[in-house]
């Protein structure tokens, strides 16, 4: 039958079903087909803490989530325009989050008297016109799969299986998408099982054909390519995006990597995305806990490398006491910190910003380290490149905080070539002329008059031997030192190390009026969601000013200048209010916050809806 098409300028597509459904696989696969296509895409994997929580139950529910569009997505997407519910119990969790009249694609076969009574539903809501206000869908997909797989011998319970790749190539017709990068995954990842190959593929093209041939769908839909600066794209995930922002610097600073790590949701991936780049000289260690992971770091940091970290919140705070060391022994480390719903174990999965605070005041003793936040999935590279950097050039350690959203969410990021990086090389005591002449002359704690670090020597550098350790020295020569007057300075000179790094920072540019009213601050992932709600109100007159931190420790050196313009500042985060805090206790200036703790990205909707409220002079 004859269908017509709609031209859209961006779509929010959630996949959701058991957590043993594979929704993750088919959102990623999605993603990745709208990325090639030429669009601009934001993701979040939302998906239960347990390994295979129990079928039906409405906290098993695992969901994927794509926006994507023809122009700039900052976000997954304020609500869901079309929602592939693959029973009752994702039925029932995500259709609060619905636009009015959206699509839903339900899998029947997942609504029967079990499934509804796990959802906690009275009635079969797509009998009784309860959804009377959305545009849905009923298909009976393990039935249309038992007819299609009937040669191929499959149990039911292996052709329920293929209902995800049904629903992938259904998504594909609705919104016109190419199929030969998920086939091409397909054949790697399921090379050596010819018959979940064979019926993956019959069943993303079944999908395919159902929305191509049947007469329940009479529409489809087309999102134009976004306007994409040119050079090479590829869809990344935060995490990914970490890992190669370590082995750039390590290639650009002429340094081997190591990572010291233990696995740790969500922070796990980068240990697996590292250990393959061996033959670029990097080297993993998957250690037995936090604490060896970080020590195992400081020791190859003392040895020449360039050394790095991973983890989460609970993993984090077990290296606080190694972060200490690493202070006193003023070596380059990168630690890297997923952050994730706490305290204690808490929601492993669901991201937050609750660690600020800990990064930057968490360690016994006056122990300053800079903390640098990540704003983007993409951005995730840029960060902790920029980290490696400053870790060299000031022999300090760096915290790179991310998020459970930026790190397994994606968006197209442009390929940078490693020339185009900034080279940086560290200073080694033997490259030093007055050092290199004279060896004897060098000690440990002699400090460059710029930045304040020491000089690096390391184990096997003829004529350089000397000790360092977690006990204060004295300043300059490195001896072990408890004299008052001593431990003072060495103190003071390690803070001020910190606070000269400012000097490296880019001045904060403000969007929107350069003084006046309210000035939105953000940092970490709630830039994508700040920046749409921002520019919506720009656009509809309103006048706002905003600014997004990437370097929390120091601060950029124009802050203070910037907030001192503005009669109002506002702050919103995924904590109590920890920036708000910061800015607080540092400027002395009242900061309003607006405050999200429920393991979920900030939405521009949310942030919209509290700056009206703000505009209109009434209370959040």
């Amino acid at each position: 039958m004859e269908k017509h098409f709609e031209v859209v300028d961006d779509v929010t597509v959630r996949f959701a079903g058991d957590s043993g459904d594979g929704m993750q696989i088919v959102g990623t696969q999605f993603s990745n087909s709208a990325g090639a296509a030429g669009n601009d895409v934001n993701t979040f994997p939302d998906y239960p803490s347990e390994i295979r929580a129990p079928e039906g139950t409405l906290y098993g529910v695992s969901a994927y989530q794509v926006h994507f569009g023809s122009k700039t997505v900052n976000t997954i997407g304020d609500k869901i325009d079309v929602l592939f519910a693959m029973n009752a119990a994702s039925l029932k969790v995500n259709l609060k989050n619905l636009n009015e009249g959206s699509i839903i694609v339900a899998n029947s076969a997942g609504f029967n008297d079990k499934d509804l009574k796990l959802a906690e539903y009275d009635s079969n809501p797509l009998e009784d016109g309860s959804l009377a206000e959305y545009e849905l869908y009923s298909i009976d997909i393990p039935s249309i799969m038992k007819d299609e797989l009937q040669d191929l011998n499959m149990t039911l319970k292996h052709i329920d299986r293929t209902k995800n790749f049904f629903a992938l190539g259904l998504a594909y017709w609705l919104f016109d998408r190419p199929m030969e990068f998920t086939i091409s995954w397909l054949k790697k990842k399921f090379g050596k099982n010819p018959i979940s190959l064979e019926s993956n593929i019959r069943a993303l093209h079944r999908g395919y054909r159902y929305g191509l041939e049947g007469e329940q769908f009479k529409r489809y839909f087309k999102v134009p390519k976004a306007d994409l600066a040119p050079g090479i794209y590829r869809n990344i995930t935060g995490n990914e995006a970490t890992a190669l922002g370590l082995v750039a610097a390590s290639k650009n600073c002429g340094l081997p990597l190591y990572l010291g790590s233990y696995p740790i949701t969500p922070a796990t991936e980068i240990l697996h995305y590292l250990s393959g780049y061996r033959q670029y000289n990097v080297r993993v260690l998957q250690a037995e806990d936090e604490i060896a992971g970080i020590t195992s770091a400081i020791g190859a940091s003392y040895a020449g490398n360039l050394a790095a970290t991973s983890t989460s919140g609970p993993g984090f705070a077990l290296k606080v006491e190694a972060m200490g060391l690493a202070v006193m022994m003023e070596l380059p480390l990168v630690i890297i910190d997923v952050q994730r719903a706490g305290p204690s174990t808490g929601m492993p999965t669901k991201p937050e910003q609750g660690d600020l605070l800990m990064a930057i005041y968490g360690r016994h003793g006056e122990s300053p380290i800079p903390v640098f936040a990540a704003k983007s999935p993409a951005d995730c590279f840029d960060i902790t490149y920029e980290a490696a950097q400053i870790a060299i050039k000031y022999m300090t350690p760096v915290i790179v905080l991310t998020d459970g959203y930026l790190a397994q969410g994606t968006e197209p990021w442009k390929v940078p070539q490693l020339k185009d990086l900034p080279l940086f090389k560290p200073q080694f005591a033997n490259s030093i002329p007055e050092f290199a002449e004279n060896p004897e002359s060098y000690k440990p704690y002699i400090r460059n008059p710029e930045t304040l670090a020491r000089y690096w020597a390391i184990p096997g550098m003829p004529g350089f031997e000397n000790q360092i350790g977690g006990l204060e020295k004295q300043d300059g020569t490195g001896v072990v030192s408890q004299d008052p007057m001593n431990h003072q300075k060495i103190v003071e000179l390690r803070a001020q190390k910190v606070e000269n790094i400012a000097k490296d920072l880019p001045l904060l540019e403000i969007e929107g009026e350069q003084e006046g009213d309210l000035l939105i601050i953000g940092w970490g992932s709630t830039y994508g969601a700040i920046k749409v709600a921002f520019n919506r109100l720009r656009n509809l007159g309103h006048k706002l000013s905003f600014v997004h931190l990437r370097y929390l420790n120091p601060f950029p050196a124009n802050l203070e200048e910037i907030i001192s313009k503005f009669d109002r500042v506002f702050v919103p985060e995924m904590n109590l209010g920890q920036l708000q805090f910061l800015l607080q206790g540092k400027f002395l200036k009242p900061v309003i916050g607006y405050h999200k703790i429920q393991g979920k990205p900030m939405s521009a909707i949310e942030v919209e809806n509290a700056l009206l409220k703000l505009l209109n002079n009434e209370e959040l």
